[in-house]
């Protein structure tokens, strides 16, 4: 009887093989794209260190992946100064993508804008008449070009009612694009106790605007401004050293020291910089043109996988198909240094068995890349189709395969 039971077990099991397959069998590990073009001989040296920075904090950022490609205290927590009003920026845009606001709009320098703001005050400021009304791009343009306190806060009235108000909604708003270690307090960037953030959270702000809202975004490489008989200059001297500079903003207060948020793009690449602390406006600009042209020099991004493209096909128990292609929703970049591409190692992470029904875009696993034993980028893998659920029959057969599988 026993040697009956056995030899039956081992024709199904024969049978289930040619049906099915081995059942806990997984793909080889991904390939990436294509290889990359032949480097030069200079891109095959190592990557030398990155220059030296005067500053309490910096950082250097890649657009695309949002990899931080070297970095000096990045989640130190720092007194943004006037780099606040990108995050004002980017409120403003998201209400005028909503339809709350209007780009001609007639925005009120109020007398608390003025006094707190305005020109009798020692910081920066815009020029607009006091109780007299602007269109909104004009006075959001005034604040972004020539940093204007004022300006800031008179936008912030309009938006909101208050400047207390309109920060509660920049930090809703820094809380959703991932600023983890951010608090806001007004809009301009003055001093207070409880108004800080970090390098990290800086570049996380500059690449939300770049990719969220390009069209304010390019008011930042606006050179001068002017307000009635007043024309000023953007306070940003890289937008005269570098062509390639198109952004982002200044800061300076005594207890912020002078600090810059930058962004520059050559070709396809596109790299954010943060410099707090620093000791003068020359020496900002000095430290941020040597990162950016660090950066621009020994690092390259590339797509390892395109979206929606198969990186793998996987088996699937009691489903009308008997695979599933797993992909990536998004294209997988990742930035490395120039002359590594051929040493990615990507691996996948998969659950040994997999039961339908699946649905489009469902989570099945993980792909990761590494480099040198480090770990540069991962992704979820999704089913890139549907998988309905087979019928009575083929189910209650693969039932059995799978506890046959598992003895």
């Amino acid at each position: 009887m026993k040697v009956s039971v056995f030899v039956s077990r081992v024709l199904l099991a024969a049978a289930a093989t040619a049906l099915f397959g081995a059942a806990i069998a997984q793909d080889p590990a991904p390939q990436p794209a294509a290889a990359a073009p032949a480097t030069a001989l200079s891109d095959e040296l190592p990557t030398p260190p990155p220059p030296e920075v005067t500053g309490s904090a910096w950082l250097l950022m890649d657009y695309a992946t949002g990899q931080v490609l070297a970095s000096h205290n990045p989640d130190e927590r720092v007194e943004p100064a006037s780099i606040t009003k990108v995050m004002t920026s980017y409120v403003i845009a998201a209400e005028l993508a909503a339809g709350k606001i209007k780009p001609d709009d007639q925005v009120l320098m109020t007398e608390n804008a003025w006094r707190k703001g305005g020109a009798g005050t020692d910081g920066s400021y815009s020029g607009f008449p006091v109780n007299q009304t602007a269109p909104l791009l004009d006075m959001e343009i005034g604040m972004v070009v020539q940093s204007g306190n004022d300006a800031a806060i008179a936008l912030a009235e309009h938006v909101a009612g208050t400047e207390q108000a309109f920060a509660q909604l920049m930090n809703a708003y820094a809380k959703r694009i991932g600023m983890t270690n951010t608090h806001f307090t007004n809009a301009s960037g003055l001093s207070e106790p409880e108004h800080y953030s970090t390098a990290r959270d800086l570049a996380i702000l500059g690449r939300a605007m770049v990719r969220d809202y390009p069209e304010e975004y390019a008011h930042n490489k606006i050179r001068e401004f002017t307000v009635g008989p007043i024309t000023q200059r953007n306070r940003n001297r890289l937008l005269w050293r570098d062509d390639s500079v198109d952004g982002i903003k200044t800061g300076h207060h005594s207890g912020a020291g002078y600090c810059l948020l930058a962004s520059a793009q050559r070709g396809d690449q596109r790299l954010i910089s943060v410099v707090m602390g620093s000791t003068s406006e020359a020496q900002r600009a000095t430290d941020s043109l040597a990162l950016l042209n660090w950066g621009f020099r020994f690092f390259e991004t590339h797509a390892v996988y395109d979206a929606d493209t198969p990186v793998t096909t996987q088996r699937v128990w009691k489903g009308k198909a008997n695979e599933v292609q797993l992909g990536v929703a998004e294209p997988m970049l990742v930035s490395m240094p120039r002359g590594k591409y051929a040493q990615l190692k990507p691996t996948m992470d998969i659950p040994q068995t997999i039961v339908a029904p699946i649905e489009k875009g469902q989570q099945i696993g993980t792909v990761r890349v590494t480099l040198d034993g480090e770990v540069i980028a991962e992704r979820p893998l999704v089913a890139l189709e549907a998988v309905e659920e087979a019928g009575f029959f083929k189910r209650l057969w693969h039932e059995f395969l799978m506890w046959w599988n598992a003895d």
